[in-house]
């Protein structure tokens, strides 16, 4: 059974990210993958910063994240768009993840290899579009190959009801496949 960890780059209670790939887990979930859900607030990092660790090594939540990006094979992120880029928040806990904690251990071996999906959610009208550029670019960059299909949703304080969920039935499926297309495309990987 695959495995997929499903997170956003906003830590704010009520993101409308983290909303968006809860339900992107739920279409992972629907074509028969295991996927262990979390909110990065829940791993407090600080800043990056090599100074810190070399006096200190890796912060406890850098390798607790470390370690869940290690089981599993594949990401779900939803990011908000900071500034036409993804959020720091990501950035920063990337960045951290990203450091070899192992004397053996290859540069960014935590990312060689795995698939993610990516989506966005914003009030803007692009919904976030300008920074999937960016995300995809670092993924791709750190040896994860990005789906080709990724989905924005502008305007997303209008399109979601009181419970928080989207009110076009299209946006559901639209977030939903990219769960069951990584889900899919991991199993044609295992072939």
């Amino acid at each position: 059974m695959s495995k997929i960890l499903a997170f956003s780059g906003s830590a704010r209670e009520g993101s409308y990210n983290q909303k968006l790939v809860a339900i992107a887990a739920q279409g992972a979930r629907e074509a028969g993958a295991e996927v262990t859900l979390i909110s990065l607030a829940d791993f407090p990092m600080p800043l990056f910063d090599e100074d810190l660790e070399s006096a200190e090594g890796l912060p406890e939540n850098a390798l607790r994240f470390k370690e869940l990006l290690l089981s599993h094979d594949a990401l779900l992120i939803a990011s908000p768009e900071y500034n036409s880029a993804f959020s720091p928040l990501l950035k920063n806990a990337f960045d951290w993840a990203s450091r070899v904690s192992e004397p053996d251990e290859p540069p960014l071996h935590v990312y060689q290899g795995k698939m993610a999906g990516i989506m966005s959610a914003s009030p803007g009208a692009l919904g976030g579009l300008r920074g999937l550029v960016f995300l995809r670019m670092l993924l791709e960059n750190m040896g994860m190959m990005v789906l080709p299909g990724q989905r924005s949703i502008g305007s997303i304080h209008k399109a979601v009801d009181e419970q928080g969920k989207l009110m076009k039935e299209r946006d559901t499926k639209a977030i939903m496949s990219i769960g069951r297309e990584l889900v899919m495309r991991l199993g044609s990987s295992a072939l």
